[in-house]
């Protein structure tokens, strides 16, 4: 049996060890918590828009800001907890959020370099912008604005086009490709919908026309 004692010089490397783990369980955890408030807020600014509550967009898309720079800051001295996931799922729905605004708004799409986020998080938060229109797109044609939602229906075709040709493998572009095929389905739904609302909207003017004569 051997009751030599630990050597001074391992228990300090023990002891800075401990110390090194203890700081890195602290940055994780605080960054956990703040990504899921920049998710969560994200989700709810993106609500907001298709209520057409601006002043609600703005608040909760400060909030995410907010909670997403503070969980970068923690992950900063530590970048192989910054590759764990947690933190690109923030990015991308902050990153939906900022984008689903933009597009709806008809206002110039933020570079991943503006928004400070990492670009497959960009470009998947891109998707499901593009994505999130559908929603509006149909709002917008309950209420008779066939305009509008054309003009919807042609920024998700060009997301789609812009994210197809992009062609590199899933772990560099985060999953992209899964993100892509589920835009190119919610594409399709959404141009037979504004399709069958056009030809509706036609052949109810050619009747109403009909009728009027004598």
């Amino acid at each position: 049996m051997n009751d030599k004692a630990p050597s001074t010089e391992l228990v300090q490397l023990g002891d800075h060890a401990r110390q090194q783990l203890e700081a890195t369980h602290r940055a994780r955890e605080e960054a956990l918590s703040r990504c899921r408030e920049a998710i969560r807020a994200s989700g709810l600014a993106i609500r907001s828009v298709h209520r057409l509550e601006p002043q609600s967009v703005s608040e909760r898309l400060a909030e995410a800001e907010t909670a997403l720079r503070k969980g970068q800051d923690a992950l900063r001295p530590f970048p192989s907890l910054a590759a764990a996931g947690f933190l690109h799922d923030a990015e991308k729905e902050y990153a939906e959020a900022r984008l689903t605004i933009a597009l709806v708004n008809r206002d110039d799409v933020p570079s991943f370099e503006s928004l400070q986020v990492g670009l497959s998080a960009w470009l998947n938060g891109l998707a499901e912008a593009a994505s999130e229109l559908r929603r509006h797109l149909l709002d917008r044609l309950r209420r008779g604005e066939m305009e509008r939602s054309e003009e919807l229906l042609a920024s998700m075709e060009d997301v789609y086009d812009l994210l197809v040709s992009i062609e590199y493998p899933d772990a560099i572009t985060g999953g992209l490709r899964r993100a892509t095929d589920a835009l190119r389905a919610v594409l399709e739904r959404s141009r037979s919908d504004v399709t069958a609302s056009v030809l509706q909207a036609s052949l109810k003017e050619t009747i109403e026309r009909s009728l009027g004569q004598p």
